[in-house]
């Protein structure tokens, strides 16, 4: 699994922590990583049926009035399907992400079988030492610190770092 030639770098912002209480996916960044370079990007924002709600607007910055216009689900998903190919998922919380992603494929009757692997557990076993694993931890505790132009909490930005993380932690 680890030493499949295409990885896919996945991160998405949601409308609250689970979809079975009806939560969605409003945001989703993905990076392709092929010998170890990132080689491909894919981004999109998603129009959905229901309002974010202030506190979690208050996380990642997307409004109701960006989302507006905005393709839907049934227009991103099989977009992404086609990015992802038959590539291995990465992400940051893969469980978090896999558990989305596999809540909306289910709502098209779209099929989702990548596998994935997730950071978060791996940097658990590879920095044991860190305070906690979260994704700007892990980031800053191998690069030294997050560059000002990088927006935390949006999914292009988040799979950019995860990607990095990704690629310096299966270095030899």
């Amino acid at each position: 699994m680890l030493h499949s030639p295409r990885h896919v770098v996945v991160d998405i912002e949601t409308t609250g922590l689970s979809p079975r209480r009806g939560h969605r996916i409003i945001e989703i960044g993905a990076i392709v990583v092929e010998d170890g370079c990132p080689t491909e990007e894919f981004c999109s924002l998603i129009q959905i049926d229901r309002k974010i709600p202030r506190e979690v607007q208050r996380i990642h910055g997307i409004t109701d009035e960006m989302l507006a216009g905005q393709p839907g689900a049934d227009e991103v998903l099989p977009q992404l399907r086609d990015f992802l190919g038959d590539g291995v998922i990465v992400a940051h919380n893969a469980r978090f992400d896999m558990g989305f992603l596999r809540h909306e494929f289910e709502r098209l009757s779209l099929p989702l079988r990548n596998r994935s692997v997730c950071t978060l557990q791996m940097s658990r076993r590879f920095y044991p030492h860190l305070p906690n694993h979260r994704l700007d931890t892990v980031y800053r505790h191998l690069f030294g610190g997050i560059r000002t132009d990088i927006q935390r909490h949006r999914a292009l930005d988040d799979a950019r770092m995860a990607a990095r993380i990704w690629m310096e932690m299966m270095k030899p």
